[in-house]
């Protein structure tokens, strides 16, 4: 949209990738107080917070080990030859506010963050952090009423409660977004859902409630096409927010998660259903639950940030079509 030259990355060409102060994509961070904080148009934002976790826990640290894996993405898609940081102004904004030991106060500081955000037109590409992270983001940006969403994961996040009726786990997000009105359930479609279960009342209760949920066996009967294109009719071309859990991907590729599950996507695979996301209105976009202390490789790490810029693409053509 603008093509500010002052945004583009740091090219490997000028400082080796391996050298410098490491920010997401090697992009230049822009603060609330810098003099250019104002002409961002995708904000990449860092939300190092694991509040949500109930077994594995580590997200937190995983804004921290993306940015440093992140210097290692370049400029252009090599498919689409799509250049995000030259059809729009993105920056790296730092990590949103948190507090490490109040998972209510966290989230009013991430809702009050993201609500700033939308108010100065700013699309936000949230890394976390856990997935519980995605309701007080949604609570900042759906604000003015239910959008839709495109959800890859292997688990619905719509279950109730945890223990004795604590309501807000990483398991919880999405259920009470719909109870909130900030998602509208018949627009909100779930990719990839399988492994063991409690009881099957979180898939119950989405399917009543007008989720469509399409499990790892329903995707693997289909092509990639017909499951994208069932899931762009579904959110149609109103508000869509895409929410990425790394652990829709098989741990044989990205191990390195709170909650993993055989069985996932390859990477391939989820390159492949990103990209079918163009053209689609996009106003927001999480990659979650990286848990760097399961990473041994940094792999999964890897994986995340390739798929960030996947999903950055697609961000800037959404921002790009609207003008």
């Amino acid at each position: 949209m603008k093509n500010d030259p002052f945004f583009e990355p740091v090219s490997g060409a000028v400082l080796p990738r391996f050298a410098g102060v490491p920010s997401f994509m090697r992009l230049p961070v822009i603060d609330d107080g810098h003099a250019r904080a104002g002409d961002v148009d995708i904000g990449i934002v860092g939300v190092p917070w694991d509040g949500g976790t109930t077994n594995r826990p580590g997200a937190r640290h995983g804004p921290r080990q993306l940015r440093d894996l992140s210097t290692m993405i370049r400029s252009t898609h090599p498919v689409s030859y799509i250049a995000p940081f030259k059809m729009v102004n993105c920056a790296d904004m730092g990590d949103c506010p948190i507090n490490p030991a109040d998972l209510g106060d966290t989230m009013k500081r991430v809702t009050s963050y993201y609500a700033d955000l939308k108010s100065r037109g700013i699309t936000p590409m949230t890394v976390g952090g856990d997935h519980l992270v995605s309701l007080p983001v949604l609570r900042g940006l759906a604000s003015d009423g239910p959008v839709g969403m495109i959800h890859f994961d292997a688990h619905t996040d719509l279950f109730d409660s945890y223990f004795d009726g604590f309501k807000y786990t990483h398991g919880t997000p999405f259920r009470r977004a719909i109870e909130e009105g900030l998602l509208d359930p018949k627009r909100v479609v779930q990719i990839g859902i399988r492994g063991t279960m409690y009881d099957g009342e979180d898939i119950e209760w989405g399917r009543a409630n007008g989720v469509t949920i399409i499990t790892m066996d329903e995707f693997a009967d289909q092509s990639i096409a017909d499951v994208m294109r069932q899931a762009r009719q579904i959110v149609g071309d109103q508000q869509t927010y895409v929410s990425f859990d790394i652990d829709c991907i098989d741990p044989a590729f990205a191990p390195g998660t709170g909650t993993p599950e055989i069985g996932g996507f390859t990477t391939r695979e989820a390159q492949l259903l990103v990209r079918q996301l163009k053209g689609l209105n996009l106003i927001g976009a999480d990659l979650v639950e990286v848990s760097p202390p399961f990473d041994e490789s940094g792999n999964t790490a890897w994986v995340g940030v390739s798929i960030m810029f996947e999903i950055l693409c697609m961000l800037a053509v959404a921002i790009d079509q609207r003008g």
